[in-house]
């Protein structure tokens, strides 16, 4: 018995010299989100301060922002975190979600050889695209409905190149995220376009270097929205809306513009109304 009570004893000391156990999240929401917010590391600095002030953990589902916006639309997420604003507002237009808000931004950019084969190199997106167009170089795109997807079309369009027409081996869809694309173009020493803030956490990155930035209509915008639980009761309402709410407040916008790499600012809070922290 003496043995038993002193074995006893010793798991009681131990765990009071452990401390005090960390709590369980009260409850768990679901984010659909890009996997630029994932793959920068963004959610890795944002979602332990979210969790440590209001007790609610969050589950983030990173896909391309019209996977992102499709899992809304299920109802199979309580929050979307997104980067294509004309996507995310004919999102809210039909219903699925609850009002925008916009939260932060960086920009895009075009990477490629540093020799650069094509010329690529300057600030005119659309005369680069239309460089390695002619020059047939090599151009992986994420082909994955994605927010970065939909701008790289975008650009094409305004080169007056056809997405998927005369472009025979040179370009390649591997409808996947951000670091899988830059893996593969770094495989290939291809150009492709990135949002900078993957392309600043990205460590693989061969002969790649950054050819064109500092177009406005590189411009990288972010926002949040509610799925409507008008449509999908199982929505967290409250946890979901608290979520955003730090997003956009004195304390949320801090925390992104404190998250840095090597010493670069990845994200711009922006956020319509700062709150109260």
């Amino acid at each position: 018995m003496d043995i038993l009570r002193r074995s006893l004893l010793s798991a009681a000391l131990a765990l009071l010299a452990a401390g005090p156990a960390r709590a369980e999240p009260q409850a768990t929401i679901t984010v659909a989100s890009t996997t630029s917010t994932e793959q920068s590391g963004l959610f890795k600095h944002l979602l332990p301060r979210f969790t440590a002030k209001t007790g609610i953990g969050v589950k983030v589902v990173a896909l391309g922002t019209g996977q992102a916006l499709d899992v809304g639309r299920r109802g199979d997420a309580d929050v979307v975190f997104v980067h294509d604003k004309a996507a995310e507002e004919a999102f809210v237009a039909e219903g699925a979600g609850v009002r925008r808000q916009e939260v932060m931004y960086n920009d895009f950019v075009v990477v490629g050889p540093k020799a650069d084969p094509a010329g690529a190199k300057g600030q005119d997106v659309t005369a680069a695209f239309t460089r390695i167009a002619a020059a047939k170089a090599p151009f992986v795109s994420r082909g994955d409905r994605s927010g970065t997807h939909a701008a790289e079309l975008r650009y094409w369009k305004a080169s007056g190149i056809e997405p998927g027409t005369g472009r025979d081996d040179w370009y390649k869809e591997i409808g996947q995220g951000m670091g899988p694309a830059l893996n593969t173009a770094s495989a290939m020493n291809a150009y492709l376009l990135s949002d900078r803030g993957t392309w600043l956490s990205f460590k693989n990155r061969g002969d790649l270097a950054v050819l064109v930035q500092g177009d406005r209509r590189l411009f990288n915008q972010y926002g949040v929205m509610l799925v409507n639980p008008a449509k999908h009761p199982q929505v967290k309402v409250k946890e979901g809306q608290a979520f955003i709410d730090w997003l956009v407040s004195a304390e949320g916008q801090q925390a992104i513009a404190d998250y840095k790499i090597d010493g670069e600012q990845l994200f711009f809070p922006n956020a319509e109304a700062v709150g109260k922290p």
